[in-house]
């Protein structure tokens, strides 16, 4: 388990790293030395299994900072290192979620059996936190918005899970547009501005509702209101985000930037969209470089081909695969008639038009990324005898 101590003494964090060092169940320490309240987030790019927080030597337990801290990390478990267990601090630390606390003078046995439960407790839970799905376009008009939006209608509907959709194209965000003609009494900046206080009434109230169990978090029309936002805001509001929802999907835009880059590192899968076009390659394969610059797998960056038409001479999905090294983990079909009314009406296209080639493809994506089998479609004498 890969795991991270913290303590405003130096003392102890050398105390806590020798009593660490050679734990079977550690994988991984890093020690930083300050104050949780002081902490926005984990000082660490990488997810952790355990924070060791000592409060020896007269420190108190921040079980505020605590709270606030565990709404952001919702896989992350707890050793509270502390003088005395007094039955206020382990109330306290239960209600925070905190479930080990062990007492000072602190033995290396002690610590030894508080990892051991607490990895028996990950080896018996499944992962109870959603997943982060980045959309990005590889070059301008390539229908990005469009597919992150309606894809995320399709899950909803298909899945009946909680999807959010935050429109992360912070200069030219226009994600609502593509299903709803509302606008909101807020948006993204708004609800960054006051991260570190969020709740689900704050999120809510800055979304557009397209369905009971869908949303979307718009981006503000104003570019400029957009130019403030940071990156541990972003990744503040996606671990809150993750923790709440069971699909957040991200809509990135094209630009790379330290809140974009951000957002793709706690993203659980990316899905460049191109189109088989020359163009599209060309800058396609500068974005993938950078994709393998930034240490990103094979299995987390899934390319979707867009607006697919099988004419005699044009480049095909095996020379794409070829030229990006990449395997294109879905093709959809164009279908411009029915994309255009959905897109001029602000109507998802599933709603507009369900048996539209574009619709079915939708689905069908959904579906996989839900790891979900569809129900096999009735034949004729079944569809006979239910409406007998």
């Amino acid at each position: 388990m890969k795991a991270i101590a913290i303590s405003n003494q130096a003392r102890n964090l050398e105390d806590l790293r020798k009593l660490a060092a050679g734990l079977e169940l550690v994988g991984e320490l890093s020690c930083h030395q300050g104050d949780l309240g002081e902490m926005s987030m984990l000082p660490t790019k990488d997810e952790v299994d355990v924070l060791l927080l000592d409060c020896r030597h007269g420190g108190s337990a921040p079980m505020s900072d605590l709270e606030r801290l565990m709404s952001f990390y919702p896989r992350l478990n707890v050793i509270l290192a502390v003088d005395q267990e007094s039955p206020e601090l382990l109330l306290r630390a239960l209600r925070a979620g905190v479930r080990e606390v062990i007492r000072s003078p602190l033995a290396r046995e002690d610590l030894q059996a508080a990892f051991h439960r607490i990895h028996q407790k990950i080896r018996g839970t499944q992962r109870g936190d959603g997943r982060v799905l980045a959309f990005m376009s590889c070059k301008g008009g390539s229908g990005a918005s469009f597919l992150a939006t309606n894809l995320g209608y399709a899950l909803a509907r298909r899945t009946d899970k909680r999807v959010l959709l935050i429109d992360l194209n912070l200069q030219f965000g226009d994600a609502v547009l593509y299903l709803s003609d509302r606008r909101p009494a807020s948006t993204l900046p708004d609800v960054t501005r006051d991260v570190q206080r969020i709740d689900m009434s704050l999120l809510k109230s800055a979304q557009i509702e397209i369905l009971s169990n869908y949303s979307i978090l718009a981006s503000a029309e104003d570019p400029t209101q957009s130019m403030d936002i940071r990156p541990t805001q972003v990744e503040a509001l996606l671990r809150f985000a993750r923790a709440n929802y069971d699909y957040v999907l991200l809509d990135v835009g094209r630009s790379l930037d330290t809140c974009s880059i951000q957002a793709l590192d706690l993203a659980d899968q990316i899905y460049p969209v191109l189109q088989l076009t020359l163009p599209f390659l060309r800058d396609a394969k500068r974005l993938f470089d950078v994709y393998r610059s930034l240490d990103y797998g094979v299995d987390k960056v899934r390319p979707l081909l867009n607006r697919i038409e099988r004419t005699p001479g044009d480049l095909s999905l095996q020379d794409a695969e070829r030229h990006l090294q990449y395997k294109v983990f879905a093709s959809l079909p164009n279908h411009f008639k029915s994309v255009a009314a959905s897109v001029n009406q602000g109507v998802p296209i599933l709603a507009l038009d369900a048996g539209s080639p574009v619709s079915r493809s939708l689905e069908e994506l959904a579906d996989r990324i839900a790891e979900r089998t569809p129900a096999p479609s009735r034949g004729l004498i079944s569809r006979l005898f239910a409406r007998a």
